[in-house]
């Protein structure tokens, strides 16, 4: 009986061993690897460089203020943008407190981008993403805020708009969600016209 339990206690010992070598060793190796080698961009967060130093990543939102730039879409992660406590508000279309921030942000918005009131505005341009750091938004958004960026900076709308164009995104897989625009690419490309 005892030898029986000893043989047990081995083979549970040795699988152990085996599968955390395996899964905690070998596993994210070779995946890291793979990573590294196939698309280390991406791998390694599509950190976004200027001039050698690094200004953001093309996946996380971050706060731009200021007439001249783009704004991203709102966020409720921490204090915002804050990618260490991401997540939604987890108000429900009921929430009166959502409605509030929601008509809140609608003035806001129209007066910063100077909007008639019969201009219907994008929800992706009052509504945080699930996560609080979602990096695009829609055309719309994005044309509708080309008058007040391209004011602040002495452009005209058009190049601004032209801007806008060459940063879209068309739809994953061609079928998947809807056309984007990143916005701290587009605002990077600002910041490079002299």
């Amino acid at each position: 009986m005892i030898k029986d339990i000893l043989n047990e206690l081995r083979i549970s010992i040795l699988a152990t061993v085996s599968l955390a070598i395996l899964l905690c060793g070998v596993y994210p190796m070779v995946v890291w690897l793979l990573s590294q080698g196939i698309f280390p961009d991406k791998a390694n967060g599509s950190l976004v460089t200027v001039k050698e130093q690094i200004v953001g990543s093309s996946l996380l939102a971050q706060r731009f203020e200021g007439l001249n730039y783009f704004h991203p879409r709102p966020s409720v992660a921490g204090a915002g943008y804050n990618a260490a406590n991401s997540g939604g508000s987890n108000l429900g279309p009921t929430s009166q407190k959502l409605i509030d921030q929601v008509k809140e942000r609608i003035a806001v918005y129209r007066t910063e981008n100077n909007l008639a009131q019969d201009i219907l505005i994008p929800a992706d341009a009052v509504t945080a993403s699930g996560s609080g750091l979602d990096p695009d938004i829609s055309v719309k958004n994005a044309l509708l805020q080309a008058g007040r960026v391209a004011t602040a900076r002495g452009f005209t709308e058009k190049t601004v708009r032209n801007m806008i164009a060459s940063r879209t995104e068309g739809r994953d897989l061609a079928f998947l969600g809807e056309p984007r625009v990143n916005v701290l690419m587009l605002n990077l490309d600002l910041d490079g016209i002299k």
